[in-house]
C-alpha cells in the first residue's frame, strides 16, 4: 500500500480511509485516534475516541465525563484492529499518557508522533523510537538554534535565585497540562522538599497526576483572598503564564517572573513577557532531538507537522531522506 493510501491531509486532520478514522482531528469527527491531552490534539464532541487511559481521564477532567459518545483506552504496546487497519500506541515523552500512533496497513507502517520529546521528564514514559517507513514528526523547536539544556540546569537557576533572593516570592509560569507537573517533579528531584503553591488551574490536573503514581510532593493552593493568607516571602508558586501578569500575581511579596518554555531561548520573548528568570524547560524535542529521532526510525519518507517545517525538510533532502510538509492546520504550541 502508498503511504498516501494509508493516512493523507484533510481539512478535519489526518485521515486513514481503510481503517476510517482521524488522528488528533482539529473538528468533530465519528472516530478519532488521540495523542494526547493538550486541546490542540484533543476535541470534544467526536463520536468515538480511542486513546490511552491517561488521555481519556484528562480530557474527562477538562471538557467533561460526556466529552464523546463512546470512549476506548489503548494500552502501550497493544496493537487494536480497525476494518483491517493495525493500530499501536507507543509512549512519546511528551505528557502523562501521551503516545505515538502506529498505524499499519498491507506491508506500510506508518508513524504518528503527536508531540514528543527525548529529555527526562519523571512524569511520563520516554518516547520508544519506532521503526517505519513513513514518520510524521512534530516541528515546534526545528531550527538548529533550538538545543535544551538539561531540565535538572534549569531547576538549578531557580533553586539558586529562591536562596539568592529569600525576600521575594518566585511565580513560576508552566503550562496546566504537563509542564507544571515535570516543574514541581523535577524540583522534588532537586532536594526541594518545602510546600510547591499551586494556582487554582493547576488543582484538578496536579491531583490526577498525583492519582496516577506521579508524586509531587506537599502542594497547597497559592490563591489567597488578602495579603495575610499568602504564602511567605521565599516561596515558589507555580501558575499558567497569564497569571504571571494577572492581579493575581501581585498580592504575593515582591513577585519574581520565572517562565518554564523552550521559548525562552529567544530573548525577545523573553523580554516581550516581562520575564526575570526565563527557564528553557520544554516538553517538545530539540533540533538534535528530532533529527536523531528521524534517524532513529530508519523511515524512508517524513512528514512533518506543525512548526518550522521548512528547515526540518531541508535537512531530510539534504541526508537522503524524502520529506514534505503537511500543513495541518489548527495545531497551536499549547504545550509550551
Amino acid at each position: 500500500m502508498l503511504p498516501r493510501d494509508l493516512l493523507r491531509s484533510r481539512p478535519e486532520g489526518l485521515y486513514c480511509p481503510q481503517g476510517d478514522f482521524f488522528i488528533d482531528p482539529v473538528r468533530p469527527v465519528e472516530r478519532a485516534l488521540i495523542t494526547h491531552g493538550h486541546s490542540d490534539h484533543a476535541r470534544a464532541g467526536h463520536g468515538a475516541v480511542l486513546a490511552t487511559r491517561e488521555t481519556l481521564d484528562i480530557m474527562g477532567l477538562r471538557y467533561g465525563p460526556d466529552f464523546a459518545r463512546a470512549t476506548q483506552a489503548a494500552n502501550f504496546g497493544e496493537t487494536v484492529e480497525l476494518n483491517g487497519v493495525r493500530v499501536t500506541f507507543k509512549p512519546a515523552g511528551h505528557v502523562l499518557g501521551s503516545a505515538q500512533i502506529c498505524v499499519e496497513a498491507d506491508g506500510t507502517r506508518i508513524v504518528a508522533s503527536g508531540d514528543y520529546k527525548r529529555s527526562r521528564d519523571p512524569t511520563c514514559a520516554p518516547l520508544e523510537p519506532i521503526p517505519c517507513d513513513v514518520f510524521i514528526t512534530e516541528a515546534t523547536f526545528a531550527l538548529p538554534v533550538f538545543t535544551h539544556p538539561d531540565a535538572s540546569h534549569e531547576i538549578g537557576q531557580l533553586l539558586k535565585s529562591v536562596r539568592q533572593f529569600p525576600e521575594r516570592t518566585h511565580i513560576v509560569g508552566a503550562y496546566t497540562l504537563g509542564k507544571a507537573q515535570r516543574v514541581i517533579a523535577l524540583l522534588r528531584q532537586a532536594g526541594y522538599n518545602d510546600v510547591v503553591y499551586i494556582h487554582g488551574a493547576l488543582q484538578k490536573l496536579c491531583d490526577y497526576y498525583e492519582s496516577a503514581g506521579v508524586p509531587l510532593g506537599f502542594i497547597q493552593p497559592a490563591t489567597v483572598e488578602d495579603r495575610g493568607a499568602a504564602p511567605p516571602a521565599g516561596s515558589i508558586v507555580v501558575a499558567p503564564p497569564a497569571a504571571i501578569d494577572d492581579r493575581w500575581s501581585r498580592r504575593f511579596a515582591d513577585p519574581l517572573a520565572c517562565f518554564a518554555s523552550g521559548w525562552m531561548r529567544i530573548r525577545q520573548r523573553v523580554r516581550q513577557r516581562g520575564v526575570e528568570l526565563p527557564l528553557i524547560i520544554s516538553d517538545h524535542a530539540d533540533w538534535g532531538e528530532l533529527t536523531q529521532t528521524i534517524r532513529e526510525t530508519g523511515a524512508g519518507e517524513v512528514w512533518v507537522t506543525h512548526g518550522r517545517e521548512e528547515a526540518l525538510v531541508r535537512w531530510c533532502e539534504i541526508n537522503g531522506i524524502a520529506a514534505k510538509p503537511l500543513h495541518l492546520a489548527g495545531y497551536e504550541d499549547e504545550a509550551e
